[in-house]
């Protein structure tokens, strides 16, 4: 019989370079994420490769659902492979190179290549977001029980000083435009985020250790992990207050996907915002995501998980209802503020109350699955925004995008917020 890997608790903690090696990963991937994901590549794209065509927007909104649709898809797959610690560092220096290739190879793509430029992205974040599958499944064997937040907390807090150092290094290459003469430089922005994810990721994968070293990666593990998904679902009519969350989440998750990737081309297009002025956007959500963490999670501690959860939902609806009606391009930067700090308490807050309400035996499971949500909730907006701004405008986009709020919002109206407890009713869904 094989033996056993150890449990969390009796493994040593990572030493302080394996910790600021791990947090590194984080600084590094946000260049991707930035300049590929929300500020220069989406601009590029619909401007130069699509040519400012009518269904740009739709173009880009597919490309990003497809990438997140097939990241769904195998994610059951990855979280297996990763709760069996079938080669974590392997798995993630594959999808890293992954991303990393295929965002270097968008300094090549230029005028009406949009078939190139769409595969190019969507396998570029497949790289992205399946490797942060592996990424997370390092934290417990760096951490104790007792140190786990703080490191995560870590983490973040690098990913958003990530951001604004790449968005600072980008600025002088993205200051001339789309003009003809400034194109190259607009390109040579992909290969920076190529660079600064391969130098900032390097230190990962140079001193954390992979606890363990054998690959178990067989068919025996492919069944666990769709059996793992199967199971979770039928055990949703056991936990239905779960089943509740996860659905308010699925729902608000997506809108802020949505937001997040076509906020540069609704202030370039519809605000007519210079690509440098949607830069400084980007700087003051990022700066303000910082201090929205720290405060609303103060205001979770003091009144609830749900209710902040709650207030953080309706400051979207806020958002949302300002950006429909917006004309000024500085009361756009105000969007930007609020945007901040409602990012910055959507992912804390929602973590914190999932966390709740799990019985202690299922947080494995479900967080799993809680993960899987988070990638397919993003395929359904992006494709909705993308139709309607091609084929209607923008703005009725954006009306999509409030009313994934309201409903998520409405669904989380039922969500109990208290410790999970055996439900008496949960015995009638059982077969």
């Amino acid at each position: 019989m094989a033996t056993e890997p150890l449990t969390s608790s009796l493994r040593p903690p990572g030493t302080r370079r394996q910790i600021f090696a791990w947090t590194l990963f984080d600084f590094a991937n946000t260049a991707f994420y930035v300049l590929i994901l929300t500020v220069s590549y989406p601009l590029y794209f619909k401007e130069i490769v699509v040519g400012n065509q009518v269904h740009g927007d739709f173009l880009w909104g597919s490309t990003f659902s497809i990438s997140m649709a097939i990241t769904a898809m195998i994610s059951p797959l990855l979280g297996a492979a990763a709760d069996g610690g079938a080669g974590k560092k392997r798995f993630l220096f594959l999808f890293t190179i992954l991303c990393i290739g295929a965002t270097a190879l968008l300094f090549f793509v230029e005028e009406g290549m949009i078939a190139v430029g769409m595969l190019l992205i969507i396998l570029a974040n497949i790289g992205f977001e399946a490797g942060l599958v592996f990424y997370d499944a390092f934290l417990p064997e760096l951490t104790t029980p007792q140190t786990y937040g703080k490191v995560s907390g870590s983490g973040f807090a690098m990913g958003y000083v990530g951001s604004l150092v790449t968005l600072f290094a980008a600025y002088p290459l993205l200051e001339g435009g789309f003009i003809e003469s400034n194109l190259m430089n607009v390109r040579s922005t992909f290969l920076l985020a190529a660079a600064f994810f391969l130098v900032f990721a390097s230190p990962l994968f140079l001193f954390v250790r992979d606890q363990q070293q054998k690959v178990q990666m067989d068919l025996a593990v492919v069944r666990r992990g769709f059996h793992r998904v199967i199971t979770t679902f039928r055990d949703l009519s056991k936990y239905r207050n779960v089943g509740r969350f996860l659905l308010a989440y699925f729902l608000y998750a997506d809108a802020i996907s949505t937001l997040i990737i076509f906020s540069s081309l609704f202030a370039h297009e519809t605000l007519k915002m210079e690509i440098t002025e949607i830069v400084l956007f980007f700087a003051i959500v990022q700066t303000s995501a910082i201090f929205g963490s720290i405060i609303f999670g103060f205001l979770s501690d003091r009144f609830g998980h749900k209710r902040t959860l709650n207030i953080t939902l309706l400051l979207w609806l806020i958002i949302v209802l300002i950006a429909y009606f917006v004309t000024e391009k500085s009361l756009f930067y105000g969007i930007g503020l609020l945007a901040g700090m409602a990012l910055g308490s959507s992912q804390s807050t929602s973590r914190s109350l999932m966390s709740l309400i799990l019985p202690v035996e299922k947080k494995t499971e479900f967080f799993g699955f809680y993960s899987f949500f988070s990638k397919s909730s993003a395929i359904f907006g992006p494709l909705l925004f993308g139709a309607l701004s091609s084929f209607v405008s923008q703005r009725a986009g954006i009306l999509s995008i409030g009313a994934f709020f309201l409903l998520g919002l409405l669904a989380l109206t039922r969500v109990k917020e208290e410790p999970y407890q055996s439900e008496p009713l949960a015995s009638s869904f059982q077969t």
